[in-house]
Order: C-alpha cells, then sequence, then structure tokens
C-alpha cells in the first residue's frame, strides 16, 4: 500500500468499508445476546457459562486495542485495519461452525482480537484522510452507524435467530466481512503511518494486556472473593505498567497525554464516565419489560430500540456541528441530557406506562449522542498524527472498561437485594428497588461527568 500523502484517496469507498466495519462490530456484540438463550440451548450452557460468550469478545477487546492502536501508527493503520476484517471474518466463520461452547467462546475472543484491530485504527484513519473542518462530520457518521448497528441487532439478530438459527447472525459476519477484504484490497490502495520510526513496545503491551485482563475479568465477577482479587491484581498491575511506560523511550501508551494534555485526559475520563453510566441501562430494562410488565422478549426489543436509534439519529449532526462549537460544550450538554432522562428512571415501577419509559428512552439517546461524536471528535483533535491511533484505541478502550463498570455495578447492587436468587413474582419488590438505586447512582455518575466534561481545556492541534 502506498502512503496515503503520495496517493488520492478514495474517500467515499473508505468511509463506505469504514462505517460498515463500525456497524457490524456493534451489531455483532449486541445480535449475539438475542441469541444467547438458543446457543446455551444448544450447548447445555449455564446463565454463567453463556455471559462468557459475550465477555470473551469483550475481554480481548479490552485487551489488545492499546497494543494494536500503537502498531497501527508504527506499521500502517491500513495494513492492521485490512488484517482486522481478515481476522473477525474467519473468526466468525469458526463461531458459526462451533461445535461445542469451547470451540464458540474461543472464537469470539479471536473475534474480539479482530475487532480491536478494526476499532484502534477505524476512527484514526478517518482523522488522517479528512481536513479538520470535515473531521467532526465524519466521525459523527462513523458513530451513527455503531448506533444503527446497535438498533438493528434485536430486531434483525431476532429475526434470523427465529428463523435459520443461531449461526446465521455469524454467517452474515462472514458475507459482509469477504466484501469488506476484497474492497479493501482493490479500492483503498493507501496507506497511513506517522510514527514508523519507532520500536514497539512489547513488555509494555504484555503487562498491560495482563493487567486489563485481570481488572475486567476480575469486575465481571464482583462481589465475589475472587473477582475482588482479580481487580486488586489489575490495579496493581495498571500502576507497574504506567511507572514502566514512564521509563520507556517508545511507550506503547505515552501517559504524558493523560499528564501534560487535558484535553485528551479529559475527554477519556468523560467517555470513561459516561458508558459507565449508561450501557448497564439496557439490560436492566430488558429485565423490567419482560419479568415486571410481562413483555414478551420481541415486545421489549421493540422498546428498548428507542435509546440507539435516537442516538444514531443525533450523533451525525452533533459531530457536524462540533466543527464549527467546542466539543467540550457539547459533550457536556450530552451529559447533562443524559442526566435528565436518568432521573426520570428513577421513578420507574410496576405501574408507569410505556409512554413515560419512551420518553426518558428518547431524552439519553439525545444526550448519548450529543456526547458521544464531539468527545471523539475532541480526542481525536488533541494530538500529534503520530498519536492518533493510540488515541482511537485510548477512547474504544474507556468505552469496554466503562461497558465492564456499569455491569459490574448492576451485578453487585442486584446481588446486594437479591443475592443469588433468580427474579420471579416473589422478589419483583426487591427487584425494583435495586433498578431505582441503579438509576440514582448512574445519575449521580453521569452529573459529576458534566464538570468532568467542563474540565477540559487546552488548545486544540489541526493535522
Amino acid at each position: 500500500m502506498k502512503d496515503a500523502t503520495a496517493t488520492k484517496v478514495n474517500t467515499s469507498v473508505l468511509m463506505a468499508v469504514i462505517i460498515i466495519t463500525q456497524f457490524l462490530s456493534a451489531f455483532m456484540s449486541a445480535s449475539v445476546n438475542i441469541a444467547l438463550p438458543d446457543i446455551a440451548q444448544d450447548f447445555g450452557m449455564s446463565a454463567v457459562e453463556s455471559s462468557w460468550v459475550v465477555m470473551a469478545f469483550l475481554l480481548s477487546t479490552g485487551m489488545f486495542l492499546v497494543p494494536f492502536g500503537k502498531m497501527g501508527d508504527i506499521y500502517g493503520r491500513m495494513r492492521l485495519f485490512l488484517t482486522g476484517n481478515m481476522v473477525f471474518t474467519v473468526s466468525s466463520l469458526f463461531c458459526a461452525l462451533s461445535s461445542d461452547e469451547i470451540m464458540l467462546i474461543a472464537a469470539r475472543f479471536s473475534q474480539g482480537i479482530g475487532g480491536a484491530m478494526i476499532m484502534s485504527t477505524g476512527m484514526a484513519i478517518v482523522t488522517s484522510a479528512f481536513p479538520p473542518q470535515q473531521r467532526g462530520k465524519m466521525l459523527g457518521l462513523v458513530v451513527s452507524a455503531v448506533y444503527l448497528g446497535l438498533t438493528a441487532a434485536p430486531v434483525l439478530g431476532g429475526i434470523l435467530t427465529q428463523a435459520f438459527g443461531w449461526r446465521s447472525i455469524f454467517m452474515i459476519s462472514v458475507g459482509l466481512g469477504i466484501i469488506i477484504v476484497i474492497a479493501i484490497l482493490s479500492m483503498v490502495k493507501a496507506e497511513w503511518k506517522e510514527a514508523g520510526n519507532e520500536k514497539f513496545d512489547i513488555h509494555g503491551s504484555v503487562i498491560y494486556m495482563i493487567s486489563v485482563f485481570l481488572l475486567m475479568s476480575g469486575f465481571s465477577m464482583l462481589p465475589k472473593v475472587n473477582g475482588i482479587l482479580m481487580a486488586a491484581s489489575g490495579v496493581v498491575g495498571i500502576s507497574l505498567f504506567i511507572a514502566y511506560e514512564l521509563k520507556v523511550e517508545h511507550p506503547v501508551l505515552n501517559i504524558r497525554l493523560f499528564q501534560n494534555n487535558r484535553i485528551f485526559a479529559f475527554s477519556n475520563l468523560a467517555a470513561l464516565i459516561n458508558y459507565a453510566a449508561t450501557f448497564a441501562i439496557t439490560f436492566i430494562l430488558s429485565l423490567y419489560l419482560q419479568y415486571v410488565k410481562g413483555l414478551q422478549p420481541r415486545d421489549a426489543g421493540i422498546i428498548l430500540i428507542t435509546q440507539p436509534a435516537v442516538m444514531a439519529a443525533t450523533a451525525s449532526f452533533a459531530g457536524k456541528l462540533s466543527d464549527k462549537i467546542d466539543p467540550r460544550f457539547l459533550s457536556s450538554l450530552g451529559m447533562g441530557i443524559i442526566t435528565v432522562g436518568l432521573v426520570f428512571l428513577c421513578f420507574l415501577d410496576s405501574s408507569t406506562g410505556n409512554g413515560l419509559l419512551i420518553a426518558s428512552l428518547v431524552i439519553v439517546g439525545l444526550g448519548f449522542g450529543t456526547f458521544s461524536s464531539p468527545n471523539t471528535n475532541s480526542v481525536m483533535g488533541s494530538v500529534e498524527k503520530k498519536y492518533l491511533g493510540v488515541a482511537a484505541a485510548t477512547v474504544s478502550t474507556m468505552r469496554v472498561l466503562g461497558q465492564i463498570f456499569s455491569m459490574a455495578i448492576a451485578t453487585m447492587v442486584f446481588y446486594i437485594f437479591l443475592g443469588n436468587s433468580k427474579i420471579s413474582g416473589t422478589n419483583l419488590i426487591e427487584f425494583m428497588q435495586s433498578a431505582r438505586v441503579l438509576f440514582i447512582i448512574f445519575a449521580v455518575l453521569c452529573f459529576l461527568g458534566i464538570f468532568i466534561s467542563l474540565s477540559r481545556s487546552g488548545k486544540k492541534l489541526h493535522h
């Protein structure tokens, strides 16, 4: 592949390829949740075992995002993006052909590695390929594609699972993956690598991956003793990683970006808080709609589509707006709107009408869409070109860690109120109490996030 500076880039094909991959990765992560009951039945998996079909993907993605981001900066982002699509496609095929749960979980872990290659380079490629005055708009389109994937997943995933079985979800990914790989090889003959003179930090990468594995696995097991020990080990590992990276000439993650760049540091922290305060909303409301309101999964899914649909509609416009208005104000406004939606959800009870619930989801979706694209634009515009891959990987890592933290908070609160009991007609009062406590926690977290988001200041780079 030629360097992008030496050749004219077909930006239309490039954007189409990146938008489809972002849609596909979001669709895959969310549609598998719909298929879990069928997968568990086929392989005789328990609830804990089936949760690893989801966790394996999140774990590997979180572990590999930052190392792959740096690798893309050094060896070429398009090369890694292409490799990621190949790995994702082949892994999807193995998921579809899985003969037992071990093969499926291993294939999902591998799929997450491919996803990490795609996520750590996609945003960086868009930032490199477009001038600053168009960047917010293009990043907005990419973020919208993610939300469209999340929107389509409950319905399309449900239809595919019901009509053709759960394996068909993975086969869709295989078909689209082949088309994407062919399009990249034949029509996107460009490359971006601004840190080609640096060495890859293998030791730092290994410390980072082990630490993230321990931290994320530990959080997923809270409040069990094993979970606490693993999470604590992960925190110690991250501390060692930071100390090591400050001494290395070419670190896998430049810690000084957090020390010396307020926009980068506070934008990433805002992303972490935002996902920690919002990711478990769908999980909680899915249980509420099915156990408390007695809805079928399909009908619950139709109501829950509201939030990602509004996100998708808002993110593109907000991204475009962030080219003209300071992204920190838009991001902070988004956090404020989400807080309002979460406050409404605090008043949820068994007699609440669907109208209030849908209105709350519209508000949360509007806030999330207003926050996400400008915040990503803020992160990507705050670093030098040679750090774009690391910046894209870092903000994606914050998303994955936020998702894990959000689920860990929900799991702990449910454990406090319900213990190990399954949700049933006998403990719906305790379930509703735990749901209200969670929405209060998330609302407070999001409210604090407004001030974190406003705290960012500094000069935005124009590269």
